[in-house]
């Protein structure tokens, strides 16, 4: 007996609400078929079985034993068939599945409250993320280790698409008691005595400030690398020098009275948040639907939390502003989409 070849879906769902009805007359109306039909399914299902399913008794119908087991089955099998659907509707939809998402260390200043707000929202979607500097995520991108990588430029040497999320400023932070610190709008050269603490090589922020390095023909006196935005953070507190970071990264600190913001000519530097996947990947609905997200909050969240250390423009024209600075300093963000070769 070969039931996978014999059997149909639609016969198992006839029997189901035959089996519970008096008559295949009621259960032709409940299926809007005819009565021929409803006993042409169960006839061909009973010659498949090898058994019968029904007989009659005082004018109504009754499950043989047969009949009995088959229904249990019947309906399970039937149950399984709606949660497969309900599933792939569900996907669909975009308010389930699995994401993994990669942020830069700078980027945890912010994005875990969107994904936060993002749960909220879509509850059942499980979201993965994980933190690293930018070639740790490029590994993750190029090993498609990860759906989704929120960084600041998106990488020239893979196959990606990018789309700018927010303004991504860049600014100058000192001990609150070094000798520029009231001072209005003075030459980076005036900091070449001063010792810059720097990210380690590969970090994004590294890639920044040496960047501003070379765009003003800058050597400090001193340069020490340390290995995270809050070791740095200290340090600058301690005393040991000076350092670029993101805004992003400050809040705390700024709110706090702790650090000092430079107004050094050419700062902030802008750049750009990123939402980058590979071009290649086939992105599901969820994913689609989350990066959807993130590009419609990122922007507004961002500006709301820092409006009280840098003025911020309309949302439209920062992501104008941003492309454009972007593209000015080397290609470190990107218009409204781009494909990184």
């Amino acid at each position: 007996m070969n039931l996978i070849r014999a059997l149909t879906l639609r016969q198992l769902q006839i029997f189901v609400v035959a089996s519970r009805l008096p008559s295949f007359a009621r259960a032709a109306e409940e299926l809007h078929l005819s009565q021929p039909a409803v006993s042409m399914q169960i006839r061909q299902l009973e010659d498949a079985l090898g058994l019968p399913l029904f007989e009659r008794l005082s004018r109504r119908l009754a499950l043989t034993e047969a009949g009995e087991r088959l229904s249990h089955h019947a309906s399970r099998i039937l149950g399984e068939i709606k949660d497969i659907e309900d599933t792939m509707t569900s996907l669909a939809q975009a308010d389930s599945g699995t994401i993994a998402v990669s942020i830069v260390s700078s980027a945890t200043y912010f994005a875990p409250k969107l994904l936060a707000l993002y749960s909220q929202q879509f509850p059942k979607v499980d979201v993965h993320f994980s933190v690293g500097n930018r070639e740790t995520l490029l590994r993750l991108l190029q090993d498609n280790a990860t759906d989704l990588a929120i960084m600041g430029r998106p990488p020239p040497e893979l196959g990606t698409t990018a789309e700018p999320l927010a303004r991504h400023p860049h600014v100058i932070i000192a001990p609150l008691n070094h000798p520029l610190r009231d001072a209005r709008r003075f030459d980076l050269q005036e900091l070449a005595g001063d010792t810059f603490l720097l990210r380690e090589p590969g970090s994004g922020t590294r890639a920044v400030v040496e960047h501003m390095f070379r765009q003003h023909l800058f050597t400090p006196a001193r340069c020490v690398t340390l290995g995270s935005n809050e070791t740095i953070k200290q340090a600058v507190m301690a005393g040991m020098g000076v350092s670029l970071l993101s805004l992003h990264t400050l809040p705390f600190e700024l709110r706090a009275g702790a650090l000092a913001v430079l107004d050094v000519n050419g700062t902030p530097l802008e750049r750009t948040w990123q939402i980058v996947h590979l071009t290649s990947k086939q992105l599901s609905p969820t994913c689609v639907a989350f990066r959807r997200f993130m590009l419609e909050h990122a922007q507004p969240y961002l500006e709301r939390e820092y409006a009280e250390f840098l003025p911020q423009p309309s949302s439209a024209a920062a992501r104008r502003a941003a492309a454009a600075a972007a593209t000015k300093h080397g290609g470190d963000g990107a218009t409204d989409r781009t494909v990184a070769r």
